[in-house]
Formats: structure tokens, sequence, C-alpha cells
């Protein structure tokens, strides 16, 4: 007889006044991985369910010997592991065990490492990638529900900007397990036009079955992972410009296991408020651009709007218009939450107008539990209202974390794409308040052209001397260094302003460009390669990003991700530099969780968790969540 299997729930820190977010169950993530002739690296998750007393102990298997404990004293000060030893060239098992107050929990977490055939400090995962394609960004999520993460991965064609004519090829989507295995393929179609403005997706479990489903914007002619066409697939909406202006357009979500559509709907927010076939004089009026320049903009991003269950949000428009929408997928329903829109005459809603970026943040800026979306100088609060809007304009690139630990709460860090006072802000997430900012100056001044402003800027902790984040941006004029609070510390700016990741051993970033992660020397004020991922390139041209930069498996510090120069696999780089610091993984912080699902919208922006890491930090607080893990019967299919 079946019996179906109840879904697991770890219920972490709960008080009662705060709501339990509904989060992916983990396992521990243990990977290893050789880290010279006679060394490997081992690494592991410590889970937000762990006691605080947990220690592990580690035991390694030669061949089909004996497994031999190879820690002498328990392992409590890191969850990682340097096996200094002579090993053969072999098949080596590593099993670990977690143990509180000295009782040891046995349990089945084993990682193979095949010595003799791997020797790299990098993971190859094989691809099928489509002729005339490259892999692209990818998002994270556990998909089949044991516990570990597969890759869903945006596979590119010839594109285009929005702001640029010509058709594109039409967008293709793969999932792959991280040993290559290939689960299933998504074809958007020709009406859904290619570029990093305009195809956006989330991979994130909406419903809290355990396992993850894929939502995107879909078009008629577009065919799930089982084969299944969605609309006309005679349909053809392109204008003679190669523009897609015109045409049904749908919200999607796909089984994240088979690729197969699940439920679609009308796609909000809609190219016209009231009309369903919008002419370009139409848009122009609404949009301020009738070829798609502004009204094909589009922006994603997963908020827990309730406080319990994960949202879907899909934005169109930032540079005039800013509109967005929330739906959720429950009982297998898909209904639209809210739908805010800047000129729809709301009062107050104006304030919005035109001040959107090319990504977009998430978090709970005001303590409530529930999350706002940090739409680049402004936010919409959970229920759809607008919270505040600093008016400071557009930006290309924006950080929103503890920045700042002397001060209160959560900071922003944005810039501005035009010359004025703001060209680098820093402001308080909950208020609004601009805490200190740094004017940009044009090259007109000079004879040069007048440009737009800075175009990338960042805030990541790379000096140890000055408590927060440091922060620097590239062009008009903004020159050296600023620590968090305000103060220029450096007339350097270091040759890098794009991604970070946490690689060596102490609690500083370091950055992470184009195949490079490097140090920055703050003695010296030079970067120093720690890593250069030969045979590999990165994404979005001179953008210069990774397929993905996360906490995918192993201790608390981040993996990177990029194809190889044949776009026929990817590798996957994980540090082997031990460290005496140990946190829960990074993923089962909701900012930083949050943050890997928007991490391919727009101009992708690195990471952040909701806490400050640095020498001088607080231990960061627990989050009120339950664990969800996916069950099967004894056949195969969902428990309940």
């Amino acid at each position: 007889m079946k019996q179906l299997l109840t879904i697991l729930l770890f219920v972490v820190g709960l008080t009662t006044t705060q709501a339990q977010r509904q989060m992916e169950f983990l396992s521990r993530g243990l990977v290893a991985v050789q880290a010279g002739q006679d060394s490997v690296f081992v690494s592991w998750r410590l889970l937000a369910s762990d006691d605080e007393n947990t220690t592990f102990n580690l035991y390694r298997q030669i061949g089909n010997n004996k497994p031999v404990q190879i820690n002498e004293q328990p392992i409590d000060k890191a969850t990682s592991y340097l096996d200094v030893a002579k090993l053969p060239d072999t098949k080596i098992t590593y099993s670990l065990n977690a143990a509180v107050n000295g009782r040891e929990n046995i349990h089945d977490c084993k990682f193979t490492l095949n010595k003799s055939s791997e020797g790299k400090a990098y993971f190859t995962v094989p691809l099928q990638t489509p002729p005339g394609y490259s892999p692209g960004d990818a998002s994270a999520a556990d998909l089949d529900g044991d516990g570990d993460y597969e890759l869903v991965i945006h596979t590119t064609g010839k594109g285009h900007d929005n702001s640029h004519n010509g058709p594109t090829d039409p967008p293709i989507f793969q999932a792959y397990k991280l040993d290559g295995t290939l689960l299933w393929t998504i074809n958007l179609g020709k009406n859904i036009r290619e570029g990093s403005h305009y195809t956006q997706f989330l991979v994130y479990d909406f419903d809290g079955d355990g396992r993850a489903e894929v939502v995107m914007k879909t078009a008629d002619g577009s065919v799930d992972g089982m084969g299944k066409t969605i609309g006309d697939s005679k349909a053809d909406h392109r204008n003679e410009l190669g523009h897609i202006l015109e045409g049904p357009e749908y919200l999607t979500v796909f089984d994240g296991m088979t690729g197969a559509e699940l439920a679609t709907v009308p796609y909000e927010p809609r190219r016209h408020p009231t009309k369903a076939d919008p002419t370009p004089q139409d848009l122009a009026k609404v949009w301020g651009d009738g070829r798609g320049n502004r009204s094909e903009r589009y922006l994603a991003c997963v908020a827990y709007l309730d406080g319990i269950h994960p949202s879907i949000v899909m934005c169109r428009g930032y540079y005039t218009r800013v509109t967005l929408a929330a739906f959720d997928w429950q009982g297998g329903k898909l209904t639209n939450r809210w739908l805010f829109d800047s000129d729809d005459g709301t009062p107050g809603n104006s304030a919005f107008h035109g001040q959107g970026n090319h990504s977009v943040s998430v978090g709970d800026l005001d303590g409530d539990g529930c999350d706002e979306i940090v739409y680049g100088a402004a936010v919409i609060d959970n229920d759809g209202k607008g919270l505040y809007s600093t008016g400071l304009g557009h930006a290309d690139a924006l950080h929103f974390s503890d920045l700042d630990p002397t001060h209160p709460g959560l900071e922003v860090f944005n810039i501005q794409e035009r010359f004025d006072d703001a060209g680098m802000n820093f402001r308080d997430a909950k208020t609004g308040e601009i805490l200190w900012k740094v004017a940009s100056v044009h090259a007109a001044e000079s004879g040069g052209d007048k440009g737009e402003g800075p175009g990338r800027g960042v805030a990541f902790n790379v000096d140890p001397r000055y408590p927060g984040n440091e922060c620097w941006a590239f062009g008009a004029g903004i020159d050296g260094m600023w620590n968090a609070q305000g103060k220029k510390i450096s007339e350097t700016t270091p040759r890098s302003c794009n991604f970070a990741v946490w690689w060596d051993g102490d609690l500083l970033r370091e950055l992470l460009d184009r195949n490079r992660v490097m140090k920055w020397d703050w003695k010296n004020e030079q970067l120093v390669t720690l890593l250069e991922a030969d045979g590999c390139w990165s994404n979005n041209g001179t953008k210069s990003t990774p397929v993905l930069s996360a906490d995918l498996f192993g201790d608390w510090r981040e993996e990177v991700i990029l194809r190889t120069r044949d776009n026929q696999s990817l590798r996957i780089y994980t540090t082997t530099i031990p460290t005496t610091h140990r946190f829960v993984t990074l993923m089962q912080d909701p900012i930083y969780r949050l943050s890997i699902a928007w991490q391919n919208v727009g101009y992708n922006q690195p990471p952040h968790p909701g806490f400050y890491i640095g020498d001088e930090m607080k231990a960061p607080e627990k989050t009120n969540f339950k664990l969800v893990k996916y069950q099967r019967d004894e056949s195969g299919n969902r428990g309940n």
C-alpha cells in the first residue's frame, strides 16, 4: 500500500510576532576538490537548522577500504577541512557526520573525488548548447527536490538592445543537473525578443511543494519543455524593424523538473493601460517612445510580499513610466496580487516616474517581515504602493545590504546616470534619507564628450581599516574611493568596478571581473590576482559578468560559474583556501537568496546578504522560516 510522506518542516527561531518564511530545504552540499599535489580541500554547509553547538567529523575512504576519521578534534571553527596527505590516484570518498554535544548524527552525506582524473579547482558541467548559441546568464534552484541545486541557463543567439533595430534569434532556456544531465529545453520563439533588457526569468519554489518552478514572459509560438506550443504557432508579430510591439503577451509558469507549462495568463504590466492593440503613437503617449525603447524594457524579481510565501514580480519600464505586477502561484493557480503604475493618476505615484534602474533588489527594509522592492532610486512597499522616491532618477548599478554597520538598519548605494550632485549616493534603505553623495562632472567641461554620467558603481568591504563597505564608481569625474560614512579615503580607484566574491579566508570581499578573482591590496592600492580562469569567457560583452556567482555548495564562500570558450561546458570554480570563519550558508539568508533569483535580470549585479560581513561584524540574526523538503510516494509521485 502506498503511503504518502509528509513535507518536512524545520522551524527556526520562531517568535509569536513574526511570520515564518517558506524556504527551500538544502543538503549539506559536501564537495571535495584537489587543492595541491598532496592535498584535498573539503567543505560543506552549515545550515540554519543546526544547533549552535554543532561540530563535524570527516571521514575518508580510499577505494573500497573502510572509512577512516581524519580530524583529530571536532571541527568547530569552520565548515571546511584541508586534507593534507599523500593520497593515491584513485577514487576517494569523503563522508561527513554532524555532532551536537559529542553525540554524532550518522547520515548519508558523501562526495566522491576521482583524484586521478580531476586535479582541478573547478567542476565541469558539460552542455548541449544549440548550434549558433552560447550559454548566457543562469539561475540556481532545486528543481528535483533532492536538496541540491540545478541550473537554468539562458542560452543566447543573436540579440539586440531594445534601442537597436533588427530581428533576433529566439531565446532558448535549458535546465541542467550539475553532472551535465539535460532536464529540458524551452524555446520562447520568434515573438519574444532576445536581449538583456527583454528576456527576464525567475527560478524559485513559489508554491512551497519543495521543487522550484520557472517563470517567464511568453508569446505566440513559445514551446515548453515537453514540446507543447503556447498560443498560435504561426503568428509573427515582429515589425519591419524587428521589434515586437503588438500581439498577445503571456506569463507562464513551467514545471522546474520537466519544463512543462503549468499555467499561462495574460502578461502584466501591459504595453498600454487601456488598449489591447496600441499603435506606436499610443505607446509614444504613455511611454515617451513609440518604438519599444521604453515600453519593452523589463525587470523581474521574487519577493515575500506577505512575509510567508514568495511572489512573482514582473516589471516594465524605468526610464519614464514605471509599472510592476505581483503574482502568486498557489494551488495550481496563477493570480494577480497587485499592480503599481507610476502614471495611473494615483496620488503620489508620479514621484516614481523615471526612477528605475537596469536592475532591481529585494528585502525587508522596514522590519515588518515583508519584502519591499528596491526599484532604483525608489522603493515599492509590499502592498504594491509606493513607499518613497528619492527623485534622483535612473542608474545602471545598485547595492543593497547592511553596507554601514555604524548606521542602524540597511542601506542602498546607487549611482546616477546624469551629471548632477548625486553621481554616487548612499541612503537609508527604510526612509530614503540621503546619507551622503558625491557629484559627477561631465567631460564636456574640458572639451570632451558629454556622455551619460557614471556607468558603474560598487560597494564592497575591501579595506579593514574602515567599518563598512568601501564605495567607488567609474566615469564622470568620480575618482578615488570612499568609506561607508562618505569620507574619501583614497585618490586611487580600483581597476575593477563589477562583481565581488568571498573567496579567500578572511572577511574582506574579493573582486570578480571577467575571468579573474582579485584581492584589493589596500596597503599598496593595487589588485592582486588570486584566480585566473584560463579557457573561460565572461558574459554580456563589456559588462564582463559571470554566468552566475552564488554560494552553491560547500562553506559560506561563493562559487563562480563561467562558460568555456567553446561554449560547450560551464566551469564552477570554488575556493580551496582554508578559513577560520563559519556562517550559515548564505543561501539561507533571505536577502542573499533573493539576490540570486534576480542576479540574471537586466545589467547583472552581485549578490549581498542582509547582514554585514567584516572584522567588526555582529552575529547575524536568525530568520524565522520553515524549510520545505520535497517528498515522493512509493511510485515517485508528489506527496502532500
